[in-house]
C-alpha cells in the first residue's frame, strides 16, 4: 500500500510539474509581441529520494520557469544602443545646419548656396561700380547687396543659435526621462532583491531590463552586478544613477547660456566628459560642432567686413570726403555674423575714388572689387574660405551618417543575437506544448491505473464495492 501510495504521489507531482511547463508556454505565446519579454524555458528537478531498508525510492519531480537571458549579450546590446542614439542625435543636429546653409548630401558647393551667391553678389556690384563709378544707381546697388550680405549673415547666425536653443531644449526633455526612468529601476531593484535569489524574477527583471534599454538611449551608462540580483548604474563618467533601491536625480544648471548638467552624489557638473546616448550626442553637437561652425561664420562675416571697411576708408566717397567704414563690426570676430550691419544709408558713402584722384575716378573702386580675389579671411579668399567651411560641415554630415549607418547594423546584429536566445520562438512554443501535453496525458494514465489498483485493494478484489 505504501508503494502505491508513493507511485501516486509521484504521478500527482507530475501532473503539477507538467501543468506549469504548459502555464510556462502558454506565457511564452501570449508575450511573444511583448517589449522587453524574456523567453522562460522550464527546469525540471528530482525531489529528495526516500530511503527504506536499503532502497532508494524516488519522490517526484518539481518545475519552475526560468528566464533564459545572457546578461553578458544583454549589456552588449545597451552599450551597442548608447553608441547608436550617439550617433544618431549628432546626425540630426548636423543635418539642420546642413539645411541652414542650403546644402544636400549631393551638393556642398558653396556658390549654389545664398550665402555663397550674396558674397558673389556683393563683389560683383563694387565690380559694376568700376565701370560707372559716379553713378547714384550702382552705388545704391552695392549699399543693397551689402544689406543682402549683412542680413544673411545675421539670419545663418540666428538660426545656428536656435539649432543651439533646441538642442538645450532637448537636454532637458532628456533629463526628465531619465530621472523618470532611474526612480523606476530603483524601485524595481528593490522588488527584485525581495524575490531573488529564492525564486526567479523574471518578470521583474524584465521590466528593470527594459527601462535600462530606454535609459542607454538617453545617456551612456556603466552597469555594475551587486548582490541579491541588484544592479548599479553610473554615467559613463563614474557618476552614480541608481544604487540598490536609491536613484540619484540629474540636474540642470545655465552655464553661459548652455543647459549643463549636475549628476552623482554629491552632484558635479559632468557635461564636459558625458558621452553615449542621446544626451552624449546632443552635446558632442552643441559644445563641439556648432561652436566651430559659428566661429567659421564669424571669420567670414569679420573678414569680409574689416577689409571692405580698410579699403573704404583708403578712398574718398561722392563728396569727397574721406570714406569711412560700411560694415558696423564687434571688436573682435566673436559674434561678428551676428551683429553685422551696414552703416551708411547714402550711396554716396562708398568711396570709389582714392584720395587726390578726384570724386569721380574709380581706382579705390577697382581695389574694393579686388577684394573677391584677395586673402580677405586668413589665407584664404572668402569664397574660398566658404567653400572650406561648407565642405567641412557636408563632410562631418556625412561621416555622422555613415557612422550612425554602421551603429545600427552592429546594434541590429547584437539585439538578434540576443533575441535567437531571448525571444519566443513559436514553432519551439508548438513542440514543447505538445510534449507537455503528452506528459501530462502520461501522469494522468499513471494516476488512473493506480487509482485502479488501490480501489482493487481496498473492496479485496470485488470490483463493484468500491469504484
Amino acid at each position: 500500500m505504501g508503494t502505491l501510495t508513493s507511485l501516486l504521489d509521484i504521478a500527482r507531482e507530475a501532473l503539477l510539474a507538467d501543468q506549469v511547463a504548459l502555464n510556462v508556454t502558454a506565457s511564452n505565446v501570449a508575450n511573444q509581441n511583448t517589449a522587453g519579454y524574456t523567453n522562460e524555458v522550464v527546469s525540471f528537478q528530482s525531489t529528495d529520494a526516500v530511503t527504506l531498508s536499503g532502497s532508494t525510492y524516488g519522490s517526484g519531480v518539481t518545475a519552475s520557469a526560468v528566464s533564459q537571458r545572457d546578461r553578458v549579450l544583454e549589456q552588449r546590446v545597451q552599450q551597442q544602443t548608447q553608441t547608436q542614439a550617439q550617433s544618431g542625435a549628432l546626425e540630426s543636429a548636423l543635418q539642420q545646419v546642413q539645411n541652414i546653409f542650403g546644402l544636400s548630401s549631393t551638393s556642398t558647393s558653396a556658390s549654389s548656396t545664398q550665402l555663397g551667391t550674396d558674397i558673389n553678389s556683393f563683389f560683383s556690384s563694387l565690380s559694376a561700380l568700376t565701370s560707372n563709378p559716379s553713378d547714384t544707381a550702382t552705388r545704391q546697388s552695392v549699399l543693397s547687396a551689402a544689406n543682402t550680405l549683412a542680413g544673411d549673415f545675421n539670419s545663418t547666425a540666428n538660426q545656428l543659435a536656435q539649432v543651439s536653443s533646441s538642442l538645450n531644449q532637448q537636454v532637458v526633455g532628456d533629463v526628465n526621462q531619465v530621472n523618470s526612468l532611474t526612480t523606476t529601476i530603483a524601485s524595481l531593484n528593490a522588488q527584485i532583491a525581495s524575490i531573488s535569489p529564492n525564486a526567479d524574477a523574471g518578470t521583474l527583471e524584465d521590466q528593470r531590463q527594459l527601462a535600462i534599454a530606454q535609459l542607454s538611449q538617453l545617456v551612456g551608462l556603466d552597469q555594475i552586478s551587486t548582490p541579491q540580483n541588484g544592479i548599479t548604474l553610473t554615467t559613463s563618467s563614474g557618476a552614480v544613477l541608481v544604487s540598490g533601491s536609491q536613484s540619484y536625480a540629474v540636474s540642470t544648471t545655465q552655464v553661459g547660456g548652455n543647459t549643463d548638467l549636475l549628476a552623482g552624489d554629491p552632484p558635479q557638473d559632468v557635461t564636459s566628459n558625458l558621452t553615449g546616448g542621446d544626451l552624449g550626442g546632443v552635446l558632442q553637437a552643441r559644445d563641439t560642432e556648432l561652436p566651430a561652425y559659428s566661429s567659421a561664420l564669424d571669420s567670414l562675416a569679420y573678414g569680409i567686413g574689416t577689409q571692405v571697411n580698410q579699403q573704404n576708408e583708403q578712398g574718398v566717397d561722392s563728396s569727397g570726403n574721406p570714406g569711412q567704414a560700411i560694415f558696423a563690426l564687434p571688436a573682435s570676430q566673436i559674434g561678428a555674423a551676428a551683429s553685422i550691419q551696414v552703416l551708411p544709408t547714402d550711396p554716396g558713402a562708398i568711396a570709389a575714388a582714392l584720395s587726390g584722384e578726384g570724386s569721380a575716378a574709380n581706382d579705390n573702386a577697382t581695389a574694393l572689387a579686388n577684394l573677391s580675389t584677395a586673402n580677405i579671411v586668413g589665407s584664404q579668399t572668402a569664397s574660398g574660405f566658404l567653400a572650406s567651411f561648407l565642405g567641412q560641415i557636408g563632410s562631418d554630415t556625412a561621416g555622422a551618417t555613415t557612422n550612425n549607418t554602421a551603429q545600427q547594423a552592429t546594434l541590429t546584429q547584437l539585439t538578434t543575437q540576443r533575441d535567437s536566445l531571448s525571444g519566443v520562438s513559436l514553432d519551439e512554443e508548438a513542440s514543447n506544448l505538445t510534449q507537455y501535453q503528452r506528459s501530462y496525458q502520461a501522469a494522468s494514465q499513471v494516476f488512473n491505473i493506480v487509482d485502479t489498483l488501490m480501489a482493487s485493494a481496498i473492496n479485496l478484489g470485488v470490483e463493484t464495492t468500491v469504484t
